[in-house]
């Protein structure tokens, strides 16, 4: 048995063993269970109980768990009939709707923990609860769950658990989620000022001063890079007749995901009317002009394309974009600036002809690598392939998977890379971007996606070298993915403390006294004629109090002025991370130091003054 499937049969059990707690804690009468599988880090159980499970629950169920492991109880798997599993769960009514689900010759196993707890399951499991003697677990949390993700379902209780196959492992998980923790993108942002939420727009940041000069810090770093490859960024409406997407297909397959804007009605004065129940009146369907925010760009890109006469002498062409985006979510699965309904990505939508397709991908790569690498990230990729509601032609699909497989073998060789079947966007495979930060975790975020669709349903065409009118191959293609995302993700790796060219505010001035502000501000007028970003603490307050203050936003260097550093024309600097301090550095010196460290983009401090 590999480690995963020891890990998966481990864990799962380990789950009945927390029902069979949690049933013999508050009575079999007043438990209702529903399902319990494994998950990454250990597993989980949803339950209908009588009552709230709190933090206080924890100690008691885990001791009850050890407590049944210690019967050393045999395990006991069975086949019966849906009629006898039925009967057998006649009282569990999430057990009752999952056995309906089943076909009416379906085979379904039981398995026994003891005799007194069965459980509805296809295995595997362990023979007997000494196998789990030894195992590492703890409740990590409850939290609520609407029954199959229905919010209109039965609220359950979910709890979760860690489990490991020693105690050292477990350990070692437990100091990993606490340095998670610390590094909380939704707890270091509001710290150090970078972006908050209000319940006047759920799930859209806001983005205060500093997060917003790391924003654009990032997209300009792309946009430079992008210049080197050719790429024009264009500017589309945000709200677009649904006509676009019923062309494009989004209104059949993301209707959903949308927030749609109806026609009210309006009298001759263009006051909006109300029903005889006070409510908004809507316009006919088939006579309104119905908009809605767009959740993508690429609808808008192939307006654009075919805004005009288009040769094969102008391919590839490249529009990027970085505009405002909208998607619909569900407020459960709102989850800081990872899961918004608010965002813009730097997408990017190039034509090409098929004969471009992976020349144009590896120039892609090529970018990737060095926005990533920049960054001081590792990525990967894997292959999304064509979904169960694909629209279009299957041997156009067939063209674009083998296109992309193609290039995935020439970069990572054959078998490099992972395969995920069926997940490709509904108009094309892609790839998909795993990027791993400085905990090891995976995060998706770039795609590159191949569309043979979407210029079919907009009827795009070039003139071709003989004359003849050619459909051209779209490149879908996003680097960072969404910049919320990605920046939550990057505020994680870099646990707030960015590098010098990206951190929000690379230079704090401090003058010891206020008779000492004239000097900074002479040395703040040079930080902005050298493109530094800059914040200075003017006011009568001690000097340590104001260090201390910067030090908490992770500022790079705080310089710190006073009388001899006026007189020398000097400043004294401390380096974030370093007990040191850099003292008499000359002023030009430093500024040259700013500079250096902007070109270079090193992921490093400098903690000493550069040799002249």
């Amino acid at each position: 048995m590999s480690k995963e499937n020891f890990l998966e049969m481990y864990r799962h059990s380990l789950s009945h063993v927390l029902a069979k707690a949690v049933i013999e804690i508050f009575g079999k009468e007043n438990v209702k269970y529903a399902i319990g599988p494994q998950i990454d880090d250990g597993f989980y159980y949803d339950f209908l109980l009588p009552r709230t499970v709190t933090q206080e629950d924890f100690a008691a169920i885990e001791d009850k768990m050890r407590e049944i492991l210690k019967r050393r109880e045999t395990w006991t798997r069975e086949e019966i009939s849906k009629e006898s599993a039925m009967d057998l769960f006649k009282d569990q009514q999430f057990k009752i709707e999952l056995i309906q689900d089943l076909p009416e010759d379906e085979t379904i196993s039981i398995y026994y923990t003891g005799d007194d707890f069965v459980d509805l399951c296809r295995g595997p499991h362990v023979e007997n609860s000494e196998d789990l003697l030894s195992a590492a677990f703890q409740i990590r949390s409850a939290s609520g769950s609407y029954w199959r993700g229905d919010e209109n379902r039965d609220q359950l209780q979910r709890i979760y658990a860690y489990a490991f196959p020693d105690k050292q492992q477990l350990k070692e998980h437990l100091a990993l989620i606490k340095e998670a923790m610390e590094r909380d993108h939704k707890k270091l942002g509001p710290q150090l000022g970078l972006f908050m939420f209000d319940e006047t727009a759920p799930g859209m940041p806001y983005w205060l001063p500093r997060g917003w000069k790391l924003y654009n810090t990032l997209m300009n770093f792309s946009r430079d890079l992008q210049d080197d490859y050719g790429y024009q960024e264009i500017c589309a409406p945000v709200f677009n007749n649904r006509k676009l997407y019923l062309i494009s297909g989004h209104w059949a397959h993301y209707q959903n995901n949308m927030f749609v804007v109806p026609e009210l009605e309006r009298d001759e004065n263009g006051q909006i009317l109300l029903d005889e129940n006070g409510s908004f009146k809507m316009r006919p369907v088939e006579e309104a002009d119905i908009f809605s925010a767009k959740p993508m760009n690429c609808p808008n890109a192939m307006i654009v394309f075919k805004s005009q006469v288009r040769s094969y002498r102008d391919l590839p062409l490249r529009f990027s974009e970085n505009n405002v985006l909208h998607r619909k979510e569900k407020s459960g699965q709102l989850n800081g600036l990872l899961r918004v309904q608010e965002f813009r990505q730097d997408d990017d939508h190039t034509f090409v002809m098929e004969s471009q397709i992976e020349e144009e991908i590896a120039k892609i790569f090529e970018l990737t690598d060095k926005i990533y690498s920049t960054l001081g990230l590792e990525y990967r990729a894997e292959l999304s392939t064509r979904p169960e509601d694909f629209m279009g032609d299957i041997e156009a699909w067939n063209i674009a998977e083998t296109a992309l497989k193609n290039i995935l073998d020439s970069k990572y060789g054959e078998g490099g890379y992972e395969i995920n079947e069926g997940d490709g966007a509904f108009y094309g495979p892609k790839i998909d971007l795993q990027m791993k930060d400085a905990l090891g975790r995976e995060w998706q975020c770039g795609t590159i996606q191949l569309d043979f669709q979407l210029p079919l349903n907009f009827g795009l065409k070039y003139t071709a070298p003989d004359g003849s009118l050619k459909q051209p191959v779209v490149i879908h293609r996003a680097l960072y993915g969404s910049f919320e995302r990605f920046i939550a993700v990057i505020i994680e790796n870099f646990k707030g403390a960015f590098p010098f060219w990206l951190a929000p505010t690379q230079v704090a001035v401090v003058p010891i006294k206020t008779e000492h502000n004239d000097y900074a501000k002479e040395i703040c007028k040079l930080l902005r004629a050298n493109r530094v970003r800059f914040e200075v603490d003017y006011e009568d307050k001690n000097m340590n109090a104001k260090i201390k203050e910067f030090k908490n936003f992770k500022v790079p260097y705080i310089v710190v002025v006073g009388g001899q550093e006026a007189e020398s024309r000097t400043v004294s600097i401390n380096v974030r991370g370093s007990n040191q301090q850099l003292r008499n550095v000359p002023l030009d010196t430093f500024l040259d130091m700013c500079d250096m460290m902007n070109e270079g983009k090193s992921l490093e401090l400098m903690n000493e003054v550069p040799a002249e």
